[in-house]
């Protein structure tokens, strides 16, 4: 896999997240320059998990991304093809329930979390419109799914300035700071090979779900998708 515009394998993908996993979040935090915290906090009001309900979270690494559903109250279910993040996760978070699991081949059963998330991890998905499809098969009906992943810049100046960034400035940014900087060559890669917002508000009303809206965070490098099972 030498570029992201090509077939995600997903044991080249997990080997690459493997490699990674013991610095994972410190690197994100420096190359997001501190933004994946906020992104985080709106990740958690958005799925406004409750007391004993189930939430999937799926992509979730070292289950960074789990703990405010856990500290609410809910049953929360980090899983990640990456046993290398699995590991790391259940070291730092030994009570929760690691599940390693592939996006497009979940291994739940149908109607079981009253929500679903996935942040930063649907473009590392061989198959997006199969995992929003599975996404929807595990959530009960009612439930909701809640995407946070990067997007593209609304404002054309800002987008350029953007682009630059990922391009130029990351690379090396990532070289000081990560055990495997070609995983964020990548990244930038396949942020720039990523549909746009409105495109995967499709794409989720293609899979089944309703109510599908999203928002833009810091200006659109990211965006936040909401949907509902009928």
């Amino acid at each position: 896999m030498t570029r992201a515009s090509l077939d995600k394998q997903p044991h080249e993908v997990a080997t690459m997240f493997d490699d990674v996993a013991e610095n994972y979040d410190l690197t994100n935090d420096v190359l997001s320059l501190g933004q994946d915290r906020r992104w985080r906090k709106e990740v958690a009001k958005a799925v406004d998990a409750r007391p004993a309900q189930k939430i999937l979270d799926l992509a979730a690494g070292t289950a960074t991304s789990s703990q405010p559903f856990a500290r609410a109250g809910a049953y929360v279910v980090p899983c990640d093809f990456s046993l290398g993040m699995l590991r790391v996760g259940k070291k730092n978070h030994p009570w929760m329930p690691f599940t390693a699991g592939d996006g497009t081949k979940l291994p739940f059963r149908d109607d079981v979390f009253d929500a679903v998330t996935i942040s930063f991890g649907l473009r590392n998905i061989q198959d997006t419109d199969q995992a929003l499809r599975e996404l929807y098969r595990v959530t009960k009906p009612g439930g909701r799914v809640v995407i946070c992943e990067f997007s593209h810049p609304t404002w054309a100046p800002f987008r350029t300035v953007y682009e630059e960034y990922l391009m130029r400035a990351l690379p090396p940014v990532a070289r000081a700071v990560s055990s495997n900087p070609d995983a964020y060559v990548y990244l930038a890669e396949s942020i720039q090979s990523w549909p746009d917002q409105e495109t995967l508000a499709g794409m989720l009303q293609k899979a089944g779900w309703s109510r599908v809206a999203h928002r833009n965070l810091t200006g659109g490098i990211v965006a936040l998708h909401r949907g509902f099972k009928a």
